[in-house]
């Protein structure tokens, strides 16, 4: 069957770090633009950052750029995202995507979406 599988969330103190991952199966997720997503409860699907396919370059949300950093991992098909400093806000279920191309000028976003995960739950409290 074709998936996205996320992991990695949990809780995690307020300054702390979390690193989750997203692995394809049944697709080859190299050759696609990965991007990862996160909706907190009661608001709307925010995207968070977004690394492309072809140059490897890397997007990312104002209100992560310096402490998110995306990368993925070729020969294990798994995109990650790891955070760094994080803050209550951050709080979360994030969800990666894999599509044709990173696209958004001010919000990173995937253009040509063909596959989205399940998320998973990030927690940052105290």
């Amino acid at each position: 069957q074709v998936q996205l599988v996320e992991s990695g969330g949990g809780l995690v103190q307020p300054g702390g770090s979390l690193r989750l991952s997203c692995e394809a199966s049944g697709f080859t997720l190299d050759y696609y633009a990965i991007g990862w997503f996160r909706q907190a409860p009661g608001k709307e699907r925010e995207g968070v950052s977004c690394i492309s396919r072809r140059d490897g370059s890397t997007y990312y949300a104002g209100s992560v750029k310096g402490r998110f950093t995306i990368s993925r991992d070729n020969a294990k098909n798994t995109a990650y995202l790891q955070m760094h400093s994080l803050k209550p806000d951050d709080t979360a279920v994030y969800y990666c995507a894999a599509g044709d191309y990173c696209s958004g000028s001010t919000s990173p976003s995937v253009g040509g979406m063909r596959y989205w995960g399940k998320g998973t739950r990030v927690t940052v409290s105290s």
